[in-house]
């Protein structure tokens, strides 16, 4: 780890951090109606957002025309929005701060699905998981959708040299159709990754399991080897050959970080930027509300666990952090050698939320804010608000509309998503009047919908099953539930009809 990295970013990301502190005006709480010949959410937030991004097209320039726009495209596996550029200073993740600081940070950018492989196929065909019919880590999405046309494969179409390296899709199928982890042959020209393949001293160290082997996947490793041993450290080798290869065509090189997911494992360098003993745990307050029944998946899970074990869990779970993050500043200094930032977009994101003991809750799945809400930065080459922070409302739907805006190509669809032209372009623009996520239990769905000042989740139809409603303006942990107090009556009946527009399909 370079700590001139770390000193030169830490004053800018804090400063970052200020700079967006304020809550911003909350936006209306007027229902959209739901236009049934188009799909389409039709609110006056809406409305506005479009006016904006058809006088964005006429006034902003379209920079680099000459030549078509590379994408670089970076998922990191279960990472959570506690970085130094968002305010935690305690996380060392200079890299991220640097785009961060260069590009755009948004505040509230929230997941369609808080699990892998919904979530993934939902933004990376810019439809809505009740779309994409894929709601587990299992199917595969070419079998739910076998004609969709994949965001790396439209750019694959109009000439890109297209590259997925690690962890993109989660449930993907090789050239035979058989199941395959993380390939599509149709998205790409070259396809690698490495899990499984690193070498042994790289699964050596010190660390243990932290539920006597009850968990499997609740362990930790400090381990020994460097980064080259680590699947993610191997990927990241492959993805600067693809850069630094040149290719001709433009490229779009997606690069899919399996951490900071579960094993916590990491070089055991990135472990001592995090002294023992000083991981801060959560504090939840003790006049919180009871819990919902579906909120949490398992309850029990983490009952035993120790002080101790929570500082373990939370102290790897950062040193995963750190070391992606290194990653990820060898592919921006490939960039700064080959020039590439005048003429590529950015895209840097985490596919969901995590909780670190919120809830007392040590994973994803959940449809709280911990759990829906995920880092999204980006870099695109002109636009005019990169260097400034937005708290605009987003969604991960909205990525794949918003990057072929700017790079010039038709959609092969229709959307669920809108492009965020009008919010890069102006960072002070609300975007989008509320988020939608959902999670599945079992046969029971809980759909929450997300806006300035609210959170209000429903589980089961009508809300059969359990209600939830937060008020961000003062319980940002959503701990008090105010479904059932009378004076929130007539904001949870709004909130209910902007969550049946956002989930047409719903039973009543």
């Amino acid at each position: 780890m370079c700590l001139g990295y770390i000193c030169r970013f830490a004053s800018s990301a804090r400063r970052l951090a200020r700079e967006s502190k304020g809550d911003g005006t909350p936006l209306g709480l007027t229902p959209p109606t739901h236009d049934r010949a188009y799909g389409s959410l039709m609110a006056s937030p809406f409305t506005a957002l479009a006016i904006d991004f058809a006088l964005a097209l006429l006034l902003v320039p379209q920079v680099h025309a000459e030549r078509p726009m590379n994408v670089l495209f970076i998922i990191a596996d279960d990472l959570r929005p506690e970085l130094g550029c968002y305010g935690t200073d305690e996380i060392i993740s200079p890299h991220i701060d640097r785009l961060a600081e260069k590009g755009m940070l948004f505040h509230n950018a929230y997941s369609q699905y808080p699990v892998c492989n919904p979530s993934r196929a939902s933004f990376l065909t810019g439809l809505r998981p009740d779309q994409t019919g894929v709601y587990s880590n299992e199917l595969r999405f070419r079998e739910a959708m076998p004609d969709i046309i994949s965001q790396p494969q439209l750019f694959r179409q109009n000439g890109y040299h297209t590259a997925g390296i690690g962890k993109v899709f989660h449930m993907g199928e090789d050239e035979d159709g058989e199941p395959m982890l993380f390939h599509d042959p149709l998205s790409w020209d070259y396809f690698f990754d490495s899990l499984g393949k690193a070498p042994r001293i790289g699964r050596t160290g010190e660390g243990r399991n932290l539920t006597d082997g009850r968990l499997r996947w609740c362990e930790w490793l400090a381990a020994e080897g460097g980064d080259d041993a680590q699947p993610d450290g191997i990927n990241t080798n492959a993805a600067l050959r693809v850069i630094e290869e040149r290719h001709e065509k433009p490229f779009f090189l997606a690069l899919g970080l399996h951490k900071p997911h579960d094993p916590f494992i990491a070089p055991k360098e990135y472990f001592e930027l995090y002294p023992e003993g000083s991981t801060k745990l959560p504090v939840e307050p003790e006049d919180r509300s009871p819990q919902v029944r579906y909120a949490i998946p398992n309850t029990g899970d983490f009952d035993e666990f120790t002080d101790q074990e929570r500082r373990e869990f939370k102290r790897a779970y950062q040193a995963c952090v750190s070391f992606i993050d290194a990653q990820i500043g060898k592919i921006f200094a490939a960039m700064d050698r080959h020039g590439l930032w005048e003429n590529t977009i950015v895209i840097l994101i985490g596919d969901h939320g995590y909780h670190l003991g919120e809830h007392g809750w040590w994973n994803k799945a959940t449809v709280y804010e911990f759990g829906s809400r995920a880092p999204m930065i980006a870099w695109f080459p002109g636009a005019n608000g990169m260097g400034r922070p937005t708290r605009a409302i987003v969604e991960f739907i909205d990525l794949y509309p918003t990057i072929i805006d700017y790079a010039g190509l038709e959609p092969p669809h229709e959307f669920a998503g809108i492009s965020l032209r009008p919010v890069l372009e102006n960072p002070a623009h609300p975007g989008k009047q509320a988020a939608y996520s959902q999670v599945n239990r079992g046969q029971l769905v809980g759909r929450s919908v997300r806006t300035q000042r609210w959170r209000y989740t429903v589980w089961g139809p009508d809300g059969r099953r359990g209600i939830e409603l937060y008020d961000h303006q003062t319980d940002q942990g959503e701990y008090h539930n105010l479904a059932e107090d009378p004076d929130h009556a007539t904001t949870r009946e709004q909130l209910a009809e902007l969550l049946a527009a956002g989930f047409p399909a719903n039973e009543p």
